[in-house]
């Protein structure tokens, strides 16, 4: 027989039916008790015949969303940890893509944080560029109801430094929201700005919430079984992955200098896809760093303060700081302790030109030779600088291909400027100075707008010239490995056949073997005019458009200041010509693949 609950100030309820709920509710985090009595009290008041719109409220109140626009992936990784920091303090949090959305569905919405890159000079990232244009329109709707706050990702080294996260900020208050926290600018060392704008932002919503609401937590907080979390290798914990493998893929006699790298990721549990990107911390060259010792002329050994941690002045201009990126905002720290006349004027504002005209091919170096400071000291030196960021390389491979490893496709950079021979930082970093055997920090960056289609009969259009052509091995490499029919067709171009046809038998072998389909192939300097891809894809513009027909996806990596936009005008050629279509009308045809994710770029 049951025995009942005797307690005469509460309702008699079985014991069997608490204890029911006790075990039900143990296992619930805060966020489902919350919906448990809020569905509760529902019941409640529409059995008094009461409004329910309380609890309504209650359970409305407590849903985030957290919206990014992003370029590289960084932007969607921080949006992802803000909306598992939000669920741990009971949000009812999701995360939104620009690219998936438009300003009409923020209607509504009473809580919203927003993560988003500037790309180029001031630019929006191209998958968010149609919910700029329309945010910033006439026609974006007023959003009376939404408080929000803006983590805006951007790099000194550009004029219009996060531009976009500025504009969006300042719109989003044009349009009635609230700002509940201080809109946060973040350079590319952003990691502890990150978690303080998301640690306060959040605070702000829970104070909010606290002001309007006096709900008790009947339920009480259980505490929550820890679990073991696997290690995550990021920007904060990257992996120190040995290199395997280097070969150079250029010809003797070439002018080019191109490296194939393979990274061991054994033991490492890292996970990748094609079309993702590999971040590499690199090493300043030794040459740069004592260049800027005897500018400075201090001793190497003197122990400096960084943010986290003190080592020797000679360790943070190795493998700690920004040395060879001048900006506005370093010239303008140097200034105040060089205190020259020419570099104050460089620095007025109508003198713009003549300042990104001295920061092209320079570094910090020639800034301490050419405006020495009489009082400079180890503390003062490093204070000049930002924390020395990754580089970003599309994987070029696949790894149902190779399980521990991943493979990189690197143009090495050296140029002759203002008297020095320059070297790109994480480009000689692998070609000069890491040996196999040796170890690179290194993690995974997604890229989850530069994806083969989920259906692996779909066609697919690749144009990759140089070291574009990374992502488009993986593709085949994954194609290849679960046995995908789909037709695939690569437009690829160097200078020279015989020395820059980079992964030549690779491409015949998958030729030959039909795993792919078609190979158009432009080498710039075998003829006396020149020939790049976009002109073999106008002289195949009859093909193209009909692949494109037939569901096709058009693909682009590489350049963007020059290859991308000669690639795009030749994109909308084809269609105009092949479509008889005039230039509004290709536009519109090639606006239809970027919605209906068609047409994907990943470039740089």
């Amino acid at each position: 027989m049951t025995q009942l609950n005797t307690n005469t100030t509460g309702p008699v309820v079985p014991d069997s039916i608490l204890e029911t709920v006790a075990k039900t509710i143990k296992g619930l985090s805060a966020e489902q008790k919350l919906f448990v009595e809020g569905y509760i009290r529902g019941l409640r008041e529409a059995t008094a015949g009461l409004s329910t719109a309380s609890s309504a409220d209650l359970l409305e109140s407590k849903e985030l969303v957290v919206l990014f626009g992003s370029e590289s992936g960084n932007s969607e990784a921080l949006a992802d940890a803000t909306a598992k920091a939000a669920r741990k303090r009971g949000f009812t949090s999701r995360v939104i893509d620009m690219a998936d959305t438009q300003p009409k569905d923020l209607v509504g919405l009473r809580n919203l944080l927003v993560i988003v890159s500037t790309w180029g000079e001031g630019d929006p990232p191209e998958t968010a560029e149609s919910f700029y244009h329309a945010l910033m329109g006439a026609s974006a709707p007023r959003l009376p109801e939404l408080h929000y706050s803006v983590l805006a990702l951007g790099d000194t080294s550009y004029e219009q430094f996060c531009a976009t996260g500025k504009a969006i900020d300042s719109r989003l208050e044009a349009l009635g929201a609230a700002r509940i926290y201080p809109r946060v600018d973040c350079d590319v060392d952003y990691d502890a700005l990150f978690q303080s704008w998301s640690n306060e932002s959040l605070d702000s919503f829970d104070r909010l919430l606290a002001s309007k609401s006096s709900v008790i937590e009947v339920l009480g907080e259980q505490a929550e079984p820890v679990v073991a979390e696997p290690v995550v290798y990021n920007r904060k914990n990257p992996f120190a992955a040995e290199l395997s493998e280097k070969v150079l893929l250029n010809g003797r006699g070439s002018n080019k200098e191109t490296m194939h790298l393979e990274f061991s990721l054994k033991g490492s549990g890292i996970t990748y896809a094609p079309g993702d990107s590999l971040a590499v911390v690199p090493q300043n060259c030794e040459l740069v760093v004592g260049a800027i010792l005897k500018a400075s002329k201090l001793d190497p050994d003197s122990p400096v303060n960084l943010k986290d941690e003190q080592c020797t002045l000679r360790e943070a201009l190795t493998s700690r700081l920004d040395v060879t990126t001048l900006s506005a905002p370093v010239l303008k720290r140097y200034s105040e302790l060089a205190e020259n006349s020419k570099l104050e004027n460089l620095l007025k504002p109508d003198n713009k030109f003549l300042l990104n005209e001295y920061i092209s091919g320079r570094d910090l170096a020639d800034l301490i030779s050419e405006f020495p400071a009489k009082q400079i000291n180890p503390d003062a030196l490093v204070a000049l600088t930002r924390k020395l960021p990754p580089r970003l390389y599309s994987i070029a491979s696949s790894q149902k291909a190779h399980p521990d490893a991943v493979n990189l496709t690197v143009a090495v950079v050296r140029y002759d400027a203002h008297g020095r021979e320059r070297k790109g930082v994480c480009s000689t970093f692998l070609a000069d100075r890491l040996a196999k055997g040796q170890k690179a920090e290194v993690f995974v960056t997604p890229n989850k707008h530069f994806k083969l289609p989920e259906n692996p009969e779909t066609p697919i259009i690749m144009v990759g010239p140089g070291t574009g052509i990374a992502p488009f091995r993986a593709f085949i490499e994954e194609r290849a490995a679960i046995g995908a029919n789909g037709r695939s067709w690569l437009f690829f171009g160097d200078q020279h056949f015989l020395t820059d046809f980079l992964y030549q038998l690779e491409w015949k072998e998958y030729l030959a073997d039909g795993k792919l389909t078609r190979m158009d192939l432009a080498f710039s300097r075998d003829q006396p005019k020149k020939v790049y891809v976009q002109d073999r894809m106008r002289e195949r513009s009859r093909d193209l458009y009909a692949w494109l027909e037939e569901g096709a996806v058009f693909y682009v990596c590489g350049d963007a200041t020059k290859m991308a936009v000669d690639v795009d005008k030749a994109l909308h050629d084809c269609v105009a010509r092949e479509a008889g279509l005039d230039a509004d009308g290709a536009a519109e045809y090639v606006a239809g693949l970027k919605k209906q994710k068609r047409y994907l770029r990943d470039v740089y």
